[in-house]
């Protein structure tokens, strides 16, 4: 019990919201159409998460404050203010319907693999999501599904070792960057579904719950590089079993088609097994995605009162309705999950330039402020999020 407390906590929350059907689906997706060369992304994925996550936990512990709280204490211009409030505001709200109509979308996914496709599911699975949030049982529910959600890692992992896969294209995939016109929304898609951009408020309201005092950063950031990187190994072997299975065998389109990659562990079981685990991926993320944004929310704009005031209770009823109603809209719960990830990805440098600039205030952080190379490192985030961004859109679209 005392190595799981060390090494699991705040952080591990992190890497479950990461670990949900957006994951799951992307990198299945990513393996299936494009093998291995795609795995340096995850990689660079990983580390930019473990970068991003240490700076938004360390303001959590230092100051014991939320990121919006921060941020909004430290913005002092009122034009500038309004500007960031507005810009978070609608990064996270917006950003966060549409990953949850991608969690939702993964929940129908599964459960239709079982019972059969219906209009109906979105709103059933909605409205479970609704009566946990607004019953505010969420810990004891939360902890069943991630128990479900790390099983199907753990089998994930196993089945990367049972199929054998080719080592030498895993090094490459690993090391050599691909970047194509083909692959690039599949990469901005990668991106989005790991280094998650409310995950960083999350983070940083959670973790004062494990971790009081400055003394204790060196633990916070030993358990946010163990859990993350589970996180980002398990994520490596969705996409290598995926590629092992399916690369060149068509496209992915539903829960049979996904589940093939666990056949050669699970046989004919692969299937009901996967369903199971993208239902409670989903609804799991499908509760943490409205609170976060209602979390946010209450921090930049100075709320007061508790998680049940109807201000607090508008923002994530917003924000799982809006999921709620794309995911009913009839587009393949596989396509909504892969435009969740790309908006993403597309959102992430508005929230990381914010971290950024609350990390290197000394009036906040004291001695704890950002090192020289943590601003490079995160600098780095931004500069290959916007190209990455830019280029993948411009595939799209022609702009230039």
């Amino acid at each position: 019990m005392s190595f799981l407390k060390k090494y699991f906590g705040p952080s591990t929350l992190v890497t479950a919201a990461f670990i949900g059907p957006g994951t799951l689906t992307v990198c299945t997706v990513v393996g299936a159409d494009f093998g291995y060369t795609l795995l340096w992304v995850l990689l660079f994925a990983v580390i930019a998460t473990v970068i991003l996550q240490e700076m938004a936990a360390r303001l959590g512990l230092i100051t014991q404050k939320g990121l919006g709280e921060a941020i909004r204490s430290e913005v002092s211009n009122p034009a500038l203010k309004i500007l960031s409030i507005a810009l978070i505001f609608f990064a996270i709200v917006i950003g966060n319907a549409a990953y949850e109509a991608g969690n939702i979308s993964g929940s129908v996914l599964g459960i239709s693999g079982v019972f059969g496709a219906s209009a109906v599911w979105p709103m059933i699975i909605g409205g479970v999501s609704f009566a946990i949030l607004f019953i505010g049982k969420i810990k004891i529910i939360e902890k069943i599904l991630i128990g479900l959600v790390l099983v199907m890692s753990f089998v994930f992992i196993l089945t990367a070792v049972v199929v054998k896969p080719d080592f030498s294209g895993i090094l490459s995939g690993l090391f050599i960057p691909s970047f194509t016109s083909k692959n690039q929304l599949a990469i901005l898609a990668l991106i989005g579904t790991t280094v998650v951009p409310y995950n960083l408020f999350l983070h940083a309201s959670s973790v004062r719950e494990k971790w009081k005092t400055k003394e204790q950063l060196p633990e916070l950031r030993t358990e946010n590089r163990v859990a993350i990187g589970i996180g980002g190994l398990i994520s490596m072997a969705i996409v290598i079993t995926s590629a092992a299975a399916l690369f060149g065998k068509g496209s992915v389109s539903n829960v049979s088609d996904m589940a093939a990659q666990l056949e050669p562990l699970l046989g004919s079981w692969a299937k009901y097994f996967l369903a199971v685990g993208l239902f409670a991926a989903g609804i799991s993320s499908s509760i943490t995605a409205p609170l976060a944004a209602a979390l946010t929310a209450k921090g930049i704009f100075g709320w007061s009162g508790d998680e049940k005031t109807l201000k607090f209770r508008s923002i994530w009823i917003f924000v799982l309705g809006a999921g709620t109603i794309f995911s009913m809209i009839g587009y393949s719960p596989i396509e909504v999950i892969r435009v969740a990830q790309i908006a993403n990805g597309t959102l992430l440098p508005i929230i990381v330039f914010f971290l950024i600039y609350v990390s290197n205030k000394k009036s906040l952080l004291g001695d704890f402020t950002n090192k020289p190379l943590q601003n490079v490192l995160a600098g780095v985030v931004i500069i290959v999020s916007l190209v990455i961004s830019f280029r993948s859109f411009n595939s799209v679209f022609n702009f230039i």
